[in-house]
């Protein structure tokens, strides 16, 4: 019998990529664009989802609620944007509780959030926040594990497509997100860095573009 190893077989294409590899959908973004004004092509429509999102709940709190609460005004995308660099800038200055950050006693006082958001608007925001309207169709919840942030999800994925042509060096890798909640799809991976997460495919240009 022959045991000849099989010739391998050999994938190709003749993707080229468009020139700056810039989709028509992203004509506008030039060399003289700003870091801002590219991030909102990514994030305005999410930004316009949570806004919608959030102040919805919140009204259905009002609404289904016993208790007599002061309603709040609505928020507003501007304070959604706020609200999410301000999250992320509590990554870089790490305070033992979230109360901290707005704390005015003098060994741990950071005046930059109040100055940049109060705190009873924050706390607004965290309390209410939401990506999708909880009276959905039950069959959602059922069929799709991700229902409560598929909008977004959809939003991001479609997004990054959109701006983009791909060049013909592509790579498939699989890349763990750290999560330690409780959700079923989580994976223990005990050789991984990060122990807890969830396990995502992604699509990778050679210029590292997702």
């Amino acid at each position: 019998m022959d045991t000849a190893p099989s010739t391998p077989k050999v994938c190709s294409s003749n993707l080229t990529g468009a020139p700056n590899r810039k989709s028509r959908e992203a004509a506008q973004v030039t060399s003289k664009s700003t870091p801002h004004s590219i991030l909102l092509l990514f994030f305005a429509e999410i930004i316009t989802l949570l806004v919608v999102e959030t102040n919805r709940y919140n009204h259905q709190f009002l609404e289904n609620s016993d208790d007599r609460h002061s309603p709040e005004r609505e928020v507003t995308e501007v304070e959604m944007f706020a609200f999410l660099a301000l999250t992320l800038k509590m990554g870089h200055t790490v305070q033992g509780r979230l109360e901290d950050y707005y704390t005015k006693m003098e060994q741990l006082r950071t005046p930059f959030y109040g100055q940049m958001m109060a705190r009873a608007t924050y706390y607004h925001i965290l309390c209410f926040l939401h990506f999708k309207e909880n009276n959905r169709n039950g069959v959602e919840r059922t069929d799709d594990r991700l229902w409560k942030i598929r909008d977004l999800f959809e939003i991001i994925r479609m997004n990054f497509s959109k701006f983009y042509n791909p060049s013909e060096y592509l790579a498939v890798d699989e890349v763990t997100v750290k999560f330690k909640g409780r959700i079923v799809f989580k994976k223990y991976i005990p050789k991984k860095p990060k122990h807890f997460g969830i396990k995502m495919f992604k699509l990778c240009d050679s210029t590292r573009y997702t």
